[in-house]
């Protein structure tokens, strides 16, 4: 039967009343960043065929990645890196059924957040 009713309810109060929790956002970021290494994983799979295909290639491609906006790129893709590794142990860590009370996922997520922004520092520094 046809919901004679269907004008008269309220709407949905979707992000209006949700708080997003440090879990979900962490979450939303896993899987961005997982996206984000596959671009990032496309732009050095071009400058690699680059160098193979000629020096005129490779200077178009070298110049692209090397400018501020693809030091930026790369910077960034490194972040994506980390975290996305560092979500990936965590995930393995619940695998174990271990680390679900609210005060351990909200440490982990913290960690994770941390954790990526000083192994990408450490990791532009030393290389």
């Amino acid at each position: 039967m046809a919901d004679v009713n269907r004008g008269n309810r309220p709407l949905s109060p979707h992000l209006q009343v949700y708080r997003p929790q440090l879990n979900s956002i962490t979450s939303i970021f896993t899987r961005i960043t997982g996206n984000a290494l596959v671009v990032g994983g496309l732009l050095v799979t071009w400058w690699l065929l680059s160098a193979a295909s000629g020096p005129e290639a490779f200077e178009t491609a070298n110049g692209i990645l090397t400018s501020w906006f693809g030091d930026l790129v790369m910077f960034m893709s490194l972040w994506a890196l980390w975290y996305h590794t560092l979500a990936g142990l965590r995930h393995l860590y619940w695998d174990t059924g271990r680390g679900f009370s609210l005060d351990q996922v909200a440490l982990l997520g913290w960690g994770i957040i941390g954790g990526s922004l000083v192994l990408t520092i450490l990791t532009a520094l030393i290389v």
